[in-house]
């Protein structure tokens, strides 16, 4: 009996020793205590996994648009604004030559001016020896299967294409005749290109102004960017376009291409070529800062294509915003002078866009 009560004494003591302790804890948490002397309280934590507790019919909330943008836009706010910008910048890329017709390096900045409808602009971008990747549409006239150094014209082509291609460079090719046909698309790999060459299909005819247009509309719809170029191989002898030469004109420059033409010429006598054609590319040539070749030989085709894969890791990028800006939809006339006696190419023209 004493046993049983002297226990029953125990747990009394017990459960009060309890209260009292519990009493304490609380008083330490009070809200009076200096912030210092308070205990931190346990941080609540949740954990994925992959069950819900929201009910199925319950959507989370949606996330606040702060800067305003389009809720179905994929773009972040800086790419929005670099779009913004670049919009009314305007890149040209130039040539520097010297006596010899090498290329000139490592000018500075102080040695270009730039103008615009002859006022001088102020050059915001400058790249002596751009980095820009190049899109290339290499266009081949199919009628130059006919003539007996076709085989020197494909070998000097496939060669400029393991020589031209760095990384994040892409080249395609066409073929033309009366009709203008991509025997492959934009690609990097060389040996795909390289066969595509050798695949070219005999052609009677020669649209060189279609295929201008259709090559311009196709590195129009590459990124932005990369250097657009077209290669033209041709004997020069318009036939067959439906275009015209103006429309080919307008398609090269919206697309802000450089053009590099070769004249493969089969009668050397001027009395037996078409010399108009020979005359509308080097018109189109010269408008988009390129070259034009007149390889005496077929064996003459390596040392051009050496030339201008020179001349493309080479070339000086220069970048300015228009002041005053033209009218939307405007052709407007560029020229680039480049101190002492250098020899300059670069467009000579672009088209306005939106303002």
């Amino acid at each position: 009996m004493w046993t049983r009560r002297l226990n029953v004494k125990q747990i009394a003591i017990l459960t009060a020793a309890a209260l009292f302790l519990a009493a304490s804890a609380a008083s330490q948490d009070s809200s009076d205590r200096p912030p210092w002397a308070r205990k931190p309280k346990p941080k609540k934590t949740t954990t994925s996994t992959s069950t819900s507790t929201t009910p199925e019919n319950t959507s989370p909330p949606e996330p606040v648009n702060k800067d305003n943008r389009d809720s179905n836009s994929n773009e972040e706010p800086a790419q929005q604004g670099r779009i913004r910008v670049s919009v009314n910048l305007v890149n040209v890329l130039v040539s520097v030559l010297d006596d010899n017709n090498r290329p000139a390096p490592d000018l500075p900045v102080e040695a270009f001016q730039l103008f615009e409808e002859g006022v001088q602009q102020k050059i915001v971008v400058f790249e002596s020896e751009t980095k820009q990747p190049l899109d290339i549409a290499l266009m081949i006239d199919a009628s130059l299967s006919a003539h007996k150094e076709i085989s020197f014209e494909q070998q000097a082509a496939a060669h400029f294409i393991a020589q031209v291609l760095r990384p994040e460079d892409h080249l395609s090719v066409f073929a033309f005749d009366e009709n203008v046909k991509q025997i492959a698309g934009f690609s990097d790999n060389v040996k795909v290109l390289q066969n595509a060459v050798q695949k070219i299909p005999d052609g009677s005819g020669t649209s060189i102004y279609d295929a201008l247009v259709l090559g311009s509309g196709a590195l129009e719809r590459r990124k932005e960017d990369r250097r657009r170029v077209i290669i033209l191989v041709t004997d020069g002898g318009e036939t067959t376009s439906r275009s015209d030469f103006e429309a080919a004109r307008k398609a090269a420059v919206r697309a802000n291409t450089l053009l590099y033409s070769i004249i493969v010429r089969p009668v050397k006598n001027e009395s037996g070529r078409n010399t108009a054609g020979e005359h509308a590319i080097e018109t189109i040539t010269d408008t988009t800062g390129g070259a034009i070749f007149f390889p005496d030989t077929a064996q003459d085709l390596d040392i051009i294509f050496d030339r201008i894969d020179r001349e493309l890791r080479t070339q000086y990028r220069l970048g300015y915003y228009p002041n005053p800006r033209g009218p939307v939809n405007t052709y407007r006339s560029i020229q680039v002078k480049v101190l002492d006696n250098y020899k300059v190419r670069h467009r000579k023209t672009y088209l306005t866009g939106p303002q």
